[in-house]
């Protein structure tokens, strides 16, 4: 994916970006400004002046950007015209979920398939993407180019597929699974948690 030397904060916030201004180019508003794009997201002026003089330069005095050239800035960075070939493993509930989810090709990802070991999981399938054997990812994998791995299964199965997912070519990994999980040196691993995600903004709501 592009803008890996653009910071991982940044990163983070540019489908932000891409959603407001997205929204903006249906209204056919042909210009904003990184001030204006601050109030609308409640961004400091600051922040998103950096943000996007780090995809698309500095915007023009008293003009701003031009709304479809920055969403391409903000897409190519997010590598929307370089879709990377993802997998998932454990299509239960949460899997199911991603699997039927269309928005991650917005942001430069596509769940190629899932896989699982539960032959019932399998033959019920999912209507957007296969379910496949688990047997079959190595070679799947090698014979799509996949890069990107989905982990959704139990705590207790996390790191077999971790090690199934680094052999099969994987480079990096996204882990659901309540779990630290040990990768090798050069291979990317994010963490999850979604207990804690709520368990802050529980916080959060009572203070």
């Amino acid at each position: 994916m592009n803008g890996c030397t653009i910071p991982k904060a940044t990163l983070g916030r540019l489908p932000g970006y891409l959603q407001y201004l997205r929204g903006l180019a249906e209204t056919k508003r042909k210009n904003i400004s990184a001030t204006a794009i601050a109030k609308g997201l409640a961004l400091g002026d600051v922040q998103v002046r950096k943000d996007l003089a780090a995809v698309s330069g500095a915007g023009k005095p008293k003009i701003g950007y031009e709304t479809d050239q920055l969403i391409l800035d903000i897409e190519r960075h997010l590598g929307h015209d370089n879709l990377t070939n993802a997998v998932l493993v454990g299509a239960g509930k949460l899997g199911r979920a991603l699997l039927d989810y269309d928005g991650f090709e917005s942001f430069g990802v596509k769940i190629v398939a899932g896989f699982d070991c539960n032959h019932q999981i399998m033959q019920t399938g999912v209507q957007k993407r296969n379910i496949l054997p688990i047997g079959s990812l190595t070679e799947y994998c090698k014979d799509n180019g996949v890069r990107l791995g989905i982990i959704t299964v139990g705590q207790g199965s996390a790191q077999e597929v971790c090690d199934r997912m680094v052999a099969s070519g994987i480079t990096a990994i996204w882990n659901f699974a309540p779990c630290a999980l040990r990768v090798p040196e050069g291979i990317l691993l994010k963490q999850e948690n979604l207990a804690l995600s709520l368990a802050h903004l529980n916080n959060q709501i009572n203070k």
